[in-house]
């Protein structure tokens, strides 16, 4: 079974699809003057800088933007940070962390990009709560705005794969895996236990979800950012060669060594790019589902938003665990996943380091898997908009079917003796489709894209003219509101009925 997942693994990810990823997010870094590392510190000025701002909430069915990038950011920093790094690393080698790094600069600007359209083309529901992502993006963008009818094909393919990929479980197995090294305890008992634990924080809907992950999200990444720094300053003199590899190792291949089988260019490409995107979710479209309801008075305000998440997620958080397991000579000893980076910590800090990475792992695990949940919701809502009766049976059941997945690959994977490669490789399989939905679908809104960009240069940085008829949200745009006026009116119709 291992070695079949990954050959489908290397097949999916191999070159024509990296090239595709690697085109589109070339393509909006230079079109945008590289806007995201050029104004970085504008961006982190008008995020993380006006947090203040960031957390007013509205009465029009939206939460605070902090709220929903505390959502997202606990979306993406996760088990991707400590398990999958470390396993691209296992896999890819050293290089592996350069194309790591080549993804989080496009996908600052990638996510920039979606996050952008979509809160442009956000959903108002029956009950006048705004939703937002790719899916609504692709229709309204594609459909309703350019006129083209594939538009929904599109849609409903990026919301099946997406369901689809709920299947491949969420952040249980690296939580179970760091927690039985950690603390010796049993994966399979952990697992169920979890479950009840994510059923008490989702049932209340994003709203708890958000509260939730407001109070732990900066907590949890200060602690990882000072204890992965500390490691580092003690294994610096190492720091010189594992830079010199990384550079050197992204275009020749690492040679095997230890328990390292060796690994060319293109596998540590491969390793790199979709555990970056994995982790920091840039191309996903998964995120924007809940920077949609942002309370935000322009689509790109909350657009910035998306750059600082990459940011912190990749350029911060997973480099600190690449260098953990470089600096410390783990990286080639044959073991893959959350083992990996807990070797590091324990050969640094002793036990102490492997009960601190084991608690980091479930404070991790546990804000990504409630964003999910956050996710699955708004999607549910897409894929059923014209069955509402069943839509909300379904949102209402999803407390209970959420957690399944996660019981089912930690059970099974425990069980059978699988280590954390094939965990990875059920997880690069299924992100495929979604990626490739999305980025196309952005690729086809380009033009809208530009012209809400050139919009907020001039608004808010001086740059260019204003046109005080622009629409600012879709919805503004003449006959759209009245549109999704007359198909809710339809839909409360249908609940009565």
């Amino acid at each position: 079974m291992a070695e079949f997942l990954d050959a489908v693994d290397g097949f999916l990810w191999g070159m024509p699809f990296i090239i595709f990823v690697l085109v589109i997010g070339l393509y909006y870094t230079l079109r945008s003057g590289f806007f995201s590392i050029v104004h970085l510190p504008y961006i982190m000025k008008n995020t993380i800088g006006n947090k203040k701002d960031s957390e007013k909430t509205g009465s029009d069915g939206t939460i605070s933007s902090f709220a929903a990038v505390a959502i997202a950011i606990g979306g993406t920093v996760g088990a991707g940070n400590l398990a999958g790094v470390a396993t691209a690393v296992a896999t890819g080698g050293p290089g592996a962390v350069f194309w790591m790094l080549v993804w989080a600069f496009f996908g600052m600007m990638i996510k920039v990009v979606e996050v952008t359209l979509g809160c442009y083309y956000r959903n108002k529901d029956d009950d006048g709560n705004y939703y937002g992502g790719a899916t609504f993006m692709i229709e309204k963008g594609i459909d309703w705005d350019k006129g083209k009818k594939y538009g929904v094909f599109l849609a409903m393919g990026f919301s099946i794969s997406l369901f689809i990929s709920w299947l491949a479980g969420s952040q249980a197995y690296t939580i179970s895996e760091s927690l039985h090294v950690a603390f010796g305890i049993n994966p399979i008992v952990f697992v169920f236990l979890y479950s009840i634990f994510i059923f008490y924080v989702t049932c209340r809907g994003t709203t708890r979800i958000g509260k939730f992950a407001e109070k732990l999200v900066p907590f949890m990444c200060i602690a990882f950012i000072v204890g992965g720094i500390l490691l580092i300053i003690m294994n610096i003199s190492s720091l010189p060669g594992v830079i010199k590899a990384i550079f050197h190792d992204a275009f020749t291949g690492s040679a095997a060594t230890g328990g390292f089988i060796g690994s060319t260019v293109s596998v540590a490409m491969r390793s790199g790019i979709s555990r970056s995107m994995n982790s920091n979710e840039a191309g996903q479209g998964t995120s924007p589902f809940v920077h949609g309801s942002a309370h935000v008075d322009h689509p790109m305000k909350q657009g910035l938003w998306g750059a600082f998440e990459v940011f912190i997620d990749t350029v911060i958080i997973c480099t600190i665990t690449a260098l953990a397991v470089l600096c410390t000579g783990v990286w080639s000893n044959g073991e893959a996943g959350a083992t990996l980076t807990m070797s590091a910590y324990t050969q640094t800090f002793g036990k102490v380091g492997t009960w601190f990475l084991g608690l980091i792992a479930l404070l991790f695990g546990l804000t990504t898997t409630s964003a999910w949940y956050a996710y699955d919701i708004v999607n549910i809502r897409y894929m059923l908009r014209n069955h509402p009766v069943l839509r909300d049976k379904l949102v209402n059941a999803w407390k209970f079917l959420f957690p399944i997945p996660n019981i089912v690959i930690v059970t099974t994977l425990t069980l059978h003796n699988y280590d954390a490669t094939v965990f990875w490789a059920i997880t690069d399989i299924a992100l495929v489709l979604p990626v490739f939905f999305n980025l196309f679908s952005l690729f086809v809104l380009r033009d809208k894209f530009w012209e809400i960009f050139k919009d907020y240069k001039a608004r808010y940085m001086g740059i260019g003219k204003v046109d005080p008829n622009f629409p600012i949200f879709f919805e503004n745009v003449k006959g759209v509101a009245e549109r999704e006026k007359e198909i809710n009116v339809k839909h409360k119709e249908m609940l009565k009925g």
